[in-house]
């Protein structure tokens, strides 16, 4: 649940002017190195995020990668391996996709009892418009091998892991995709809304993984490996897994799809909502590749649910924009808020945590505590 008291600070103002990245002014800053910051969600206003306002999620410090000295590396099990350097890879067609990216720890902070990871609050998401090649274009023509079961897709990042257990010495950060993904929707993107990635969105190139969590749209770009066995790197198999039960017994498996979710951006957790008046709730939902149909909410802690209104604009990678006309209540106190969303999949968000998710997916429908009064 959500609760503050009131006056409480959930998370002040803090702006970063980080030497690789422009000011993040308004940005709630996680961690400064690596660096880590998300937008305060209570601040949503648009279908697009601006980029200056979309998450920034890093593991290892940020490589400052010359475009002239970039080169992208695709080899494996493949009959003609090739390197593509920056003007060679903007010759290729192009394409634009609309996406929702949001992190896999999204909402860490509301985790009772609390789990290790950046403590993310609601705004380690965001909406771009992302522009680049296809990946299939490039499979294409290195003509991957009847062998070919996964792609590893290995970005120029690196260091060393903090907590146990871990591998000795530095790493890349790698995740891999299964082929019949890497040949559907993804995309090597050069740009976010129009213009050259940012070094800490991922410049020069970055995968984007539509429908899936943001820790598959691997940064900075550098290694495509087709391979004919399951990739068991260390965010592959240990970080950014969960446990998947069979037969009743649990084993690790990598996160992959995003899950039905809706979230709240107004009021916020720290808001106080006048009485006996007409507030305007809003916020925002997203699904895994499907479009978001409805939207329930509910002003008394899921005693009652009434439907809310979608915004118009949706794509299908992206989210939907919902709002709903609340008349508060008469009298002073605490009221207590949720909301679920359902996707043409028919899928809806489950009401309790699943354990065996760790810090990991959380999607589970959240009560929200806000003050009213005059």
């Amino acid at each position: 649940m959500i609760t503050k008291k009131p006056g409480e600070l959930d998370h002040p103002p803090v702006a970063f002017d980080g030497s690789s990245t422009p000011a993040h002014r308004g940005m709630i800053v996680r961690q400064t190195e690596p660096l880590n910051v998300e937008m305060p969600f209570d601040a949503l206003d648009r279908f697009v995020t601006r980029t200056e306002d979309f998450f920034i999620r890093c593991h290892f410090p940020i490589p400052e990668i010359p475009r002239d000295r970039w080169r992208l590396r695709i080899g494996g099990e493949v009959a003609q391996p090739f390197e593509l350097n920056w003007e060679e890879l903007r010759k290729m067609p192009d394409s634009s996709i609309t996406a929702t990216i949001e992190c896999a720890g999204n909402g860490r902070e509301f985790l009772s009892p609390k789990v290790s990871g950046a403590q993310w609050e609601r705004g380690a998401v965001g909406n771009a418009v992302w522009t680049g090649v296809l990946l299939k274009h490039v499979l294409e023509r290195a003509a991957m091998k009847p062998s070919a079961t996964e792609i590893i897709l290995t970005g120029t990042d690196q260091g060393e892991i903090e907590d146990a257990p871990r591998p000795g010495g530095k790493i890349h950060y790698a995740r891999s995709l299964p082929v019949a993904k890497a040949r559907d929707d993804v995309l090597l993107a050069w740009q976010m809304n129009g213009t050259d990635l940012t070094s800490a969105h991922g410049f020069p190139l970055r995968a984007i993984v539509p429908g899936w969590y943001g820790m598959a749209s691997v940064k900075w770009l550098s290694d495509i490996v087709v391979t004919d066995r399951p990739f068991v790197g260390y965010y592959q198999s240990v970080d950014y897994a969960y446990w998947q039960r069979t037969m009743g017994e649990p084993s690790l498996v990598p996160i992959t799809e995003m899950q039905v979710k809706a979230q709240i951006a107004r009021p916020g957790p720290l808001e106080r909502v006048p009485r006996g008046q007409s507030y305007r709730m809003r916020g925002a939902a997203w699904s895994c590749a499907a479009e978001i149909v409805k939207i329930e909410v509910s002003t008394d802690g899921g005693v009652r649910w009434t439907e809310a209104r979608l915004g118009d604009e949706h794509d299908r990678y992206s989210w939907r924009m919902w709002e709903y006309a609340w008349l508060t209540p008469t009298n002073s106190g605490k009221a207590t808020i949720m909301v679920r969303a359902f996707d043409a999949k028919g899928h809806t968000q489950p009401k309790e945590r699943d354990p065996d998710r760790g810090g990991y997916i959380i999607n589970e429908v959240l009560r929200m505590d806000v003050e009213v009064g005059d």
